[in-house]
């Protein structure tokens, strides 16, 4: 008959360690399961080469990049902490499989299929909180005591899984509920070739696994947890919506009879609102002059193109200036502080990527909730005037 049993672990936790080497001790497995898959284990138990900075331009996606990133770093600082290496149990289990002769199995998901269904599945209020959080926490972390062992605690796990289901329901689902049953499909494949499994896995999960480990019918199918997120593509859609808006707008002024000089005054604000908002933000993530120029010279375009964003033409500036070398992820997790984390220049082009584009963003929605008020005209006679008199001219040609 198998035996799957669960061991579970806080990942920069010494006692962890301890329990995962006795576990295997006693329990004496055919085979260890690690909450890891291929690419960390690769990372956890080999060197391996750092990203180049243009395959992290060419990446895009800078805002997720910036939140996996200040994750490390948080993770790294509790495990300096307290004096371990984050993912040190599993790095435990791993040796003390091979010193008992005993294989080890990959249970987790590709960390980039959880990274992105957990992103692509929070709404844009989780997004920001989550990202609010995580600023506050890179203050919160520094010279915080931390009973890194109260997270095996279940009623401790427990409270803090709820915790955050009620700060991002949609995102719990990614990163806790889906991983539980990929788990658990991964233990169940290994029970059926061996009679004793162990596994060792973040105490987060233990409840979740062992309830469906106990109701197998209830597994969600493996295919479904692998799948990319499909959904409405929210951001092409949003930009498209931009452009039309503004060229409804602007056509309802040039039509409206207010006068050219209005119409000019409506350009040259979308410049301004737009470039300006683009080049602050830029200069507050630490950017080059050079840099905050060009995201004020092409964010009035970028906002108008969905397939186009500042914040990479900021960044490709940034990056020739700044110059950032491949080695330099490895001093981004090992930083002490955000401070020294935003002076080693390949987290300054990220930075000044996400917030280039962020303040494009707000520029857009300032432009069109400030435009009518700066122009000093009724917006009701001018979209009714210019669209009337656009219809008009319409059935005239016809």
């Amino acid at each position: 008959m198998t035996e799957i049993r669960l061991v579970g672990t806080a990942h920069v936790s010494q006692k962890s360690v301890e329990d995962v080497r006795s576990a295997i001790e006693e329990f004496q497995p055919d085979i260890v399961g690690v909450e890891l898959d291929r690419g960390r284990f690769i990372s956890l138990t080999q060197e391996t080469p750092d990203p180049t900075v243009t395959e992290i331009l060419k990446g895009g996606n800078f805002g997720r990049l910036l939140v996996q990133w200040v994750l490390a770093f948080i993770q790294q600082r509790i495990g300096a902490e307290t004096g371990v290496k984050p993912g040190a149990e599993m790095l435990a289990a791993i040796e003390e499989a091979e010193a008992h002769q005993r294989p080890v199995a990959l249970i987790d998901r590709d960390i980039r299929i959880t990274l992105s269904r957990f992103w692509g599945k929070m709404r844009i209020w989780e997004k920001i909180k989550l990202i609010g959080a995580l600023i506050y926490s890179l203050v919160g972390v520094e010279g915080q005591e931390i009973d890194v062992d109260e997270f095996t605690n279940q009623d401790v796990v427990s409270a803090a899984m709820e915790e955050f289901r009620k700060f991002s329901p949609r995102g719990a689902q990614a990163l806790i509920d889906e991983r539980d049953a990929y788990l658990a499909h991964q233990l169940l494949m290994l029970g059926s070739r061996y009679e004793r499994v162990l596994a060792v896995v973040g105490a987060g999960h233990i409840q979740g696994v062992q309830r469906y480990l106990d109701a197998p019918e209830t597994l969600p199918p493996l295919q479904s947890l692998t799948a990319d997120v499909k959904g409405l593509p929210w951001a092409k859609i949003i930009g498209a919506g931009v452009t039309l808006l503004f060229a409804l707008l602007i056509a309802a002024i040039g039509f409206s009879g207010v006068g050219l000089d209005v119409l000019l005054a409506a350009l040259v604000y979308w410049v301004l609102i737009n470039g300006i908002l683009s080049a602050v933000f830029t200069l507050l993530a630490g950017g080059h002059p050079f840099s905050a120029a060009t995201a004020f010279g092409v964010s009035w375009l970028t906002s108008l193109n969905p397939a186009l964003a500042a914040g990479w033409f900021a960044a490709i500036v940034e990056a020739k200036i700044r110059k950032p070398t491949t080695g330099e992820l490895q001093q981004i997790l090992k930083a002490e502080t955000f401070s020294e984390m935003r002076r080693i220049p390949l987290f300054r082009v990220v930075l000044v990527a996400a917030l280039a584009n962020v303040g494009s963003t707000l520029g857009t929605f300032a432009y069109f909730i400030f435009i009518f008020p700066v122009l000093g005209i009724d917006p009701a006679v001018v979209v009714s005037d210019g669209f009337a008199n656009m219809l008009q001219m319409l059935q005239g040609l016809l």
